[in-house]
């Protein structure tokens, strides 16, 4: 568990309604095969296995209460050797009154009964027919054949190995009500929370309840972990499907569906979930638990348990920018374009500007950025005419690119400016005393800062905006030149990453409806990511590739979501990367990227200190008025000394 991820299990075990010693015995077995075969260290088994949760005024049986007391310690007892903890519906009987409750066990101890404490009584529900409300404050209780066993709703387990992993229990309804016990439970410290469940199997519910699970745990901040009774309980009048769920923060990590294998096991990263209330201001929790009147009950996994490597099993996605699904793929992309082009169009409006002037390469970042100016204006009703796409060959364009730009822009019915920076770039090599021949840094510099020198002065000249086409892998890289394509009047792609460029570019050409159109955004499509700031091969060929020299942006997009969106430490980083990208990458390649991504990014924060203004599209961006504020001259040695121990 050393990096967080906590393997969590929901078993639903075949039970018999009021057969306590075939419950035992099924629930040890779904206990043990949880932990021994699948790894599992947080097991939840439903809301009264030991006796079923259908067993109705046999409750008010003396021999079955005797019997579900003694079955829990029996339960403790012969899973006292698993490094886990075990959360087990039963009905507990404390003076005079039964609850129902969950029983939490580690090494053959009841540590602590959670009680129910919303108890429905209507419609097909009569619980309030045997059981009452639990007590809030804890209080001590025989149980499990223990003396003096906490029982109460203001119950925390905490685990010695890893502290983030904090665990608090509801049962059934309690999430189903205004006020689920799980708010006050997460506020308090709680990172995963269990719900032990016999919700009954109805027309839609199973839609509902996993809107209800994935809900609660992205409100919460937490993991979720959801055991619902099965079809072993009583079909009398109702039938019980054993919906089991595992979600965290809003996201459903596994799921053992309606009427089938009755289990649901995943990985759930408390140490993620610890880092992100502690990153959201709003979150609301207590400095520590006994503040709001909880108390904490130390668990152990095991000695080793910090140590330990948890086994993935869960998704992870290796382009967390991009949705896979087709069809969700392409809404994302008509969001990003509609935010995009909303942005533009009220900076255009509030400005009074009627033209706007973009640089046109045929590259994917100023194609992607030509296409939103357009539909800002055709959502202003301004003439495309007012578009002026200056192409600008230098040294190192070719007549690919070259060709792009232009029959793009005729497509596209803007107007089209050339302008060869040739002369000029030459007359500034003489100015400054620089030899043409040397194709260092200032040979490529000089080009992009007259490029941008050429736009602001059309920009002028027109009464018009410069608009930005510099994206946010680019940034996080510092891939732009300072005060040259770093600069702009509204930057329309500054919070889109390089992998979803592609993307929302190939929307556009599938559902354009203007053949010419599609045709050329294909072409860039195919066309290799480059500055063009190299003179091109003796061929006429792209001589200077971009990922050849910084790197595969798949990477570096996949580095960048871990690290400004989830904090994600380094070691961490490259474990997660060779996980969702090791078939197509080595580790020494994943490795090698992995430090150039860290040196990039700490050492040209002072580029994203001074961004121009451009709408954010998702959950990650890197505005010193968004989500980075990061000092220009922070060390990266704490970083870059993690990737060495690899």
């Amino acid at each position: 568990m050393r990096d967080g991820f906590v393997k969590v299990a929901a078993v639903t075990p075949e039970v018999r309604v009021a057969d306590v010693a075939f419950n035992v015995e099924a629930c040890v077995a779904a206990a043990r095969e949880a932990a021994e075969k699948d790894g599992a260290v947080v097991i939840v088994l439903p809301e009264l296995a030991l006796t079923g949760y259908t067993c109705e005024d046999l409750f008010w049986q003396d021999a079955l209460i005797r019997a579900a007391d003694a079955g829990l310690g029996e339960f403790a007892a012969r899973t006292a050797d698993l490094d886990a903890l075990l959360l087990v519906g039963v009905p507990v009987r404390a003076g005079g009154k039964l609850y129902n409750c969950a029983a939490v066990v580690s090494r053959g101890m009841v540590l602590g009964l959670v009680p129910k404490t919303h108890i429905p009584t209507y419609n097909e529900f009569y619980e309030g027919r045997h059981f009452v409300s639990g007590p809030v404050d804890p209080v001590l209780v025989s149980a499990g054949g223990e003396k003096d066993v906490l029982m109460g709703t203001n119950l925390l387990f905490s685990c010695l190995e890893l502290p983030e992993l904090v665990v608090a229990a509801e049962i059934c309804e309690d999430l189903w009500v205004a006020a689920p016990p799980s708010v006050a439970h997460a506020q308090a410290g709680a990172t995963l929370v269990c719900n032990l469940s016999a919700s009954n199997a109805v027309v839609g519910k199973a839609d509902y309840r996993r809107s209800l699970v994935t809900g609660q745990s992205a409100r919460l901040v937490c993991g979720y972990v959801y055991a619902s009774a099965g079809t072993g309980e009583s079909t009398q009048d109702l039938v019980f499907s054993g919906h089991d769920l595992v979600a965290e923060n809003g996201r459903l990590l596994a799921e053992g569906r309606p009427f089938g294998d009755g289990r649901a096991v995943s990985e759930v990263d408390v140490r993620f979930l610890a880092q992100e209330r502690t990153r959201m201001s709003t979150f609301e929790c207590a400095a520590a638990p006994e503040e709001v009147g909880y108390v904490t009950v130390p668990f152990s996994l095991g000695a080793d348990a910090a140590s330990r490597e948890t086994p993935l099993t869960r998704w992870v996605d290796p382009h967390p920018f991009v949705p896979s699904d087709p069809a969700r793929r392409a809404e994302r992309c008509e969001d990003v374009f509609a935010i995009q082009a909303h942005g533009l169009a009220k900076r255009l409006a509030h400005t009074c500007s009627r033209t706007a002037v973009i640089g046109v390469s045929g590259g994917l970042d100023s194609t992607l950025a030509l296409l939103v100016t357009v539909r800002a204006f055709d959502l202003l009703g301004l003439d495309r005419g007012g578009i002026i796409a200056v192409t600008m060959p230098g040294f190192g364009t070719t007549d690919r690119t070259h060709d792009n730009a232009t029959l793009l822009s005729q497509a596209l019915g803007v107007q089209l400016r050339e302008i060869v920076i040739g002369p000029s770039v030459r007359q500034h090599f003489a100015d400054i005393g620089h030899d043409e021949s040397v194709h260092d840094v200032t040979y490529e510099n000089a080009q992009a800062r007259e490029r941008t020198q050429i736009l602001m002065d059309v920009a002028n000249q027109e009464g018009g905006m410069v608009i930005g086409t510099g994206d946010l892998s680019e940034l996080a890289l510092g891939w732009a030149t300072y005060n040259g394509d770093h600069m702009s009047m509204y930057a329309v792609n500054a919070s889109v990453p390089k992998t979803l460029v592609r993307h929302l570019v190939r929307y556009v050409a599938d559902t354009c409806g203007n053949a010419a159109e599609s045709e050329v955004l294909l072409d860039v499509l195919d066309t290799p990511v480059s500055p063009e700031l190299l003179p091109a091969t003796g061929d006429g060929k792209i001589a200077q590739k971009t990922e050849d020299l910084v790197g595969p942006y798949e990477l570096h997009d996949f580095f960048l979501y871990e690290v400004l969106r989830r904090g994600t430490n380094p070691a961490k980083v490259y474990r997660l990367a060779r996980y969702a990208l090791g078939e197509k990458y080595d580790d020494a390649t994943i490795l090698a990227w992995l430090k150039v991504f860290y040196r990039r990014y700490f050492a040209q924060q002072f580029k994203r200190s001074c961004l121009p203004d451009g709408p954010k599209v998702g959950s990650a961006a890197v505005s010193p008025r968004g989500d980075l504020r990061m000092p220009s001259d922070a060390c990266s040695a704490l970083w870059l000394s993690e990737l060495e121990t690899l």
